[in-house]
């Protein structure tokens, strides 16, 4: 398989589009990815097939090699593996919207639309640390929703570059936006991590050199 590919990169990738955009030229599902895709819900089969035939395209063009040779295992609702030394994967949908990130180190990336309807205070409340969601709250409410959100989306991507879930760690990651430093209060973790608006949406991504990855 190394001998397949053009070279490996040595910083992130970042790509944000549309989700049903260009899937009709990118290239096909594997036989595993088609018998995952026809046991989905028909509302779920076109999110499936489309984010898959993109992900392989954008590998195949980012390793040099074939889409149909790109050693990728992505069943549904799991996060996407490669093989073969050829880095990792992180993926993200919001509605219509998809973000792929690929690393040579392990990463996280979340994407969430800039302008969605929450209850910001209630939120941060509910589901951050103390020292976090007193910092939230002392600001203007016209400011509050725009930090949730660019919070959140750092510790979705964090959770992700850790291997664990929402339920269970959520609350131990602190975002400290005056410090610009994302810290795991049990663990004691500092990752990189980084927050961009693009398009109308925040998209953040946690792991190794993240904030020099390049976009595409």
């Amino acid at each position: 398989m190394a001998a397949l590919v053009r070279s490996v990169p040595q910083l992130p990738h970042y790509w944000l589009r549309p989700l049903l955009a260009g899937g009709a030229t990118a290239a096909e599902l594997t036989v595993q990815e088609r018998d995952w895709c026809a046991q989905l819900a028909p509302a779920l089969r076109s999110r499936y097939a489309g984010s898959r035939r993109w992900l392989r395209h954008q590998l195949a063009e980012l390793l040099g090699m074939p889409a149909a040779a790109v050693p990728l295992h992505s069943p549904p609702g799991a996060p996407p593996l490669l093989s073969g030394g050829l880095g990792f994967l992180s993926l993200s949908h919001s509605g219509a919207q998809l973000l792929l990130a690929w690393s040579p180190a392990p990463i996280g990336v979340d994407l969430e639309w800039a302008q969605r309807p929450l209850q910001a205070a209630a939120l941060a409340r509910r589901f951050f640390p103390a020292e976090e969601a007193e910092g939230l709250l002392a600001l203007p409410v016209a400011d509050q929703r725009r930090a949730l959100l660019e919070s959140w989306v750092r510790k979705e991507a964090a959770i992700k570059w850790q291997g664990s879930s929402l339920s269970q760690d959520l609350r131990h990651w602190c975002w400290d936006a005056a410090r610009g430093e994302l810290r795991h209060l049990r663990q004691g973790w500092r990752p990189a991590s980084l927050c961009r608006w693009r398009d109308g949406w925040f998209c953040a991504a946690v792991g190794e050199a993240v904030e020099r990855g390049i976009w595409g």
